[in-house]
């Protein structure tokens, strides 16, 4: 596990450039040392140090084209916008069939942005603290999550700490973790959907204004916190894996962070033209130890 000690300088409140809102009082923690972080601090491209950004269709038959430059850093927030597009594909061929979706595309539609710290730097256990606005808006898939270093996806482990998107045709904020079972790319989900309409019962301009995530990670379990709110509480005594992923436990390995923002696909509804440009806007993410 690569660690980064950070001065602790860091530890004060971040405000440049994000709205303020009154916090809820943070859940117990035993992780108190602040072991990394990225306060985005400034104007220009995103720490190249820190993170790296993935290129092109991905996954989930997103909309978009992701690419470095739809990341940025702008008075002290972290900025990634999704922008109505049209991006020629290098590796479209008409011959491709249609399910082959990163082949039979010749143009992506939109652009976007997804950075992550997969091989500059991850953790095993503690506590993962992201401050973020999203765009809470049809078309809109914003995530937080993390992923193993080892094994392939779903053995590896993901925990998706904030999702944003559209269930039953109706906007839903989850928290998450999956595994593998005996088939390939088959996962095993511990899943929480809360209507997005209960956070706006609790505040109507919950839309406008920056919230805190949290997840706390020990060997026995992981919890995620939205504002204070326990959202998911799940027993890694249950997340091993099926024979594919050798009966191991994924969350008991280190995992790296990841921020994106996709567009439309298998999830995120159907786009409209008048939300763009989207901005998914992070004032800070902070990982704690003991």
């Amino acid at each position: 596990m690569k660690t980064l000690l950070i001065a602790s300088a860091l530890l004060l409140a971040h405000t440049a450039g994000a709205q303020e809102t009154k916090p809820a009082a943070a859940p117990a923690s035993p992780f108190t040392r602040l072991i990394w972080a990225d306060e985005f601090d400034g104007n220009g491209p995103f720490d190249a140090s820190r993170w790296k950004s993935e290129e092109g269709f991905v996954r989930n038959e997103e909309d978009q084209w992701y690419q470095a430059s739809n990341t940025y850093r702008q008075n002290g927030v972290l900025v990634l916008e999704a922008r109505i597009d049209s991006i020629p594909n290098p590796r479209y061929s008409a011959s491709a069939p249609r399910s082959d979706w990163r082949r039979s595309r010749p143009y992506a539609r939109y652009s976007s942005g997804s950075i992550n710290t997969a091989g500059k730097f991850s953790f095993q256990y503690g506590r993962l603290e992201v401050r973020a606005r999203i765009p809470a808006v049809c078309g809109a898939w914003p995530a937080i999550w993390t992923l193993g270093e080892q094994m392939e996806w779903p053995s590896n482990g993901e925990c998706d700490v904030m999702e944003f998107y559209q269930v039953n045709g109706k906007p839903h904020i989850l928290a998450n973790a999956a595994w593998g079972s005996d088939r390939r790319y088959q996962a095993i989900w511990n899943s929480r959907r809360i209507p997005y309409s209960h956070f706006l019962e609790l505040d109507p301009d919950w839309g406008e204004k920056f919230h805190t995530w949290v997840m706390d990670w020990t060997a026995d379990y992981i919890r995620i916190y939205l504002d204070g709110e326990l959202l998911n509480d799940i027993d890694l005594a249950t997340t091993v894996n099926g024979a594919l992923g050798q009966g191991k436990n994924p969350f008991r390995q280190p995992h790296y962070i990841l921020l994106d923002l996709a567009v439309g696909g298998q999830n995120g509804g159907k786009p409209q033209p008048d939300a763009f440009p989207m901005r998914y806007e992070v004032d800070y993410v902070r990982v704690y130890g003991k």
